[in-house]
């Protein structure tokens, strides 16, 4: 169907909610928050947005073993370990660079799924992906990319979580949703992710009570985290809506706005080889995007790597 002004302009907003929920989660560990005390709170807030919006919808969550391993490894790819890589990075690297390095999720997505048959080998996408790579070498490279040479070692730890979305996009899109549509997946999802780090956190020492001390710190990991869930349904509405190849230009959008919202809200400020690494990213991700969709639940229809391939920055 053709794209109407209202569609694009919450393709916009879509944009800049996920993009600022990036240094909405710098914010977040400024004060030395360990990951899994945050993930816990994060996911917390997920579900009670999500569930809300389910109740509202008349679709009931499914939670029945049939599901499980589905909702397992969406948990463990989709947020648990991805998020304690972003967390580990982002309270040592820029937030702008944080974007960047989170939008090489169809970078990594591309090989995962030429080796398990999910796509057809394409020049086109090789290219694209070569040029990715080359804006995230260019982050590590120069003298000049970042303000301290120590946050190079940062990068690869970072870069787990766009490869561990990828993962999760790939897994959903073999195996499919088993009926769930994607809210019902992430909202199990969810559910199941907090129930694996609430143990951890208090064993490890990272839990956090965020009403002890609640500031702007934990303010902000609320605000990412209601963020995320609100864009996350409105992708999938818009999805159902406009079609796949409309909705995955928010790819776009979220880099965009995570640098610009990083420099509004951190004061940050780039080098040119930054700024060329968000150039390269963004032609690299135009040219690996797919240009077809996969069926992953019925009625829907997502990008390869399903919606994960196209999340937004976890928080």
């Amino acid at each position: 169907m053709t794209a109407t002004p209202s569609l694009y302009l919450l393709l916009l907003l879509m944009g800049a909610g996920w993009g600022l929920s990036v240094p909405l989660s710098k914010i977040a560990v400024s004060t030395g928050h360990q990951p899994l005390g945050l993930i816990f709170w994060q996911l917390f807030v997920v579900v009670a947005v999500l569930g809300a919006i389910c109740a509202v919808r008349g679709k009931p969550l499914r939670m029945g073993r049939p599901y499980w391993r589905l909702l397992i490894m969406v948990a463990l790819t989709g947020a648990v370990l991805p998020d304690i890589f972003f967390y580990l990075s982002a309270a040592r690297l820029p937030g702008g660079v944080m974007s960047i390095i989170i939008s090489s999720v169809p970078m990594f997505s591309l090989p995962i799924a030429l080796a398990l048959g999910n796509e057809d080998f394409a020049w086109r996408r090789v290219a694209g992906l070569m040029v990715g790579l080359s804006g995230i070498l260019l982050l590590m490279g120069p003298e000049a990319s970042l303000p301290e040479r120590a946050m190079a070692f940062f990068i690869p730890v970072a870069l787990l979580a766009p490869l561990l979305y990828a993962t999760e996009g790939n897994l959903v899109a073999r195996w499919g949703t088993q009926g769930l549509d994607s809210v019902q997946v992430i909202l199990g999802a969810s559910i199941f992710g907090m129930v694996f780090t609430l143990p951890l956190a208090i064993l490890s020492g990272q839990w956090i009570n965020p009403l002890e001390t609640f500031g702007v710190p934990e303010l902000a990991l609320v605000g990412a985290a209601i963020l995320h869930a609100l864009t996350y349904a409105g992708y999938v509405w818009m999805v159902g809506r406009a079609g796949s190849v409309f909705s995955a230009q928010t790819s776009y959008l979220v880099t965009g706005f995570g640098v610009i919202w990083s420099i509004l809200l951190l004061g940050e400020r780039y080098s040119g080889f930054v700024w060329a690494a968000l150039a390269l990213m963004l032609m690299g991700m135009f040219l690996v995007q797919p240009r077809r969709s996969i069926l992953l639940a019925p009625g829907a229809t997502l990008e390869e790597g399903g919606d994960s391939s196209q999340k937004d920055p976890p928080g």
